[in-house]
């Protein structure tokens, strides 16, 4: 039986960018970046979730 992870992410404004982090279980930072605008920094955190739930990221 395979375990389940969880996640979770922040999004905040900065400046004039957008930063993102996704954090496992333990709240140690599995990915994180900046983009220019909400909704690519949201995108980015979709695909690392979906990435993450499927063991690629690291």
């Amino acid at each position: 039986m395979l375990e389940s992870k969880s996640f979770a992410y922040s999004l905040s404004h900065d400046d004039d960018v957008w930063r993102w982090s996704v954090y496992d279980e333990d709240g140690v930072t599995v990915a994180d970046g900046v983009h220019a605008t909400q909704a690519a920094a949201q995108a980015a955190v979709e695909q690392t979730l979906r990435r993450a739930g499927e063991g690629l990221a690291a």
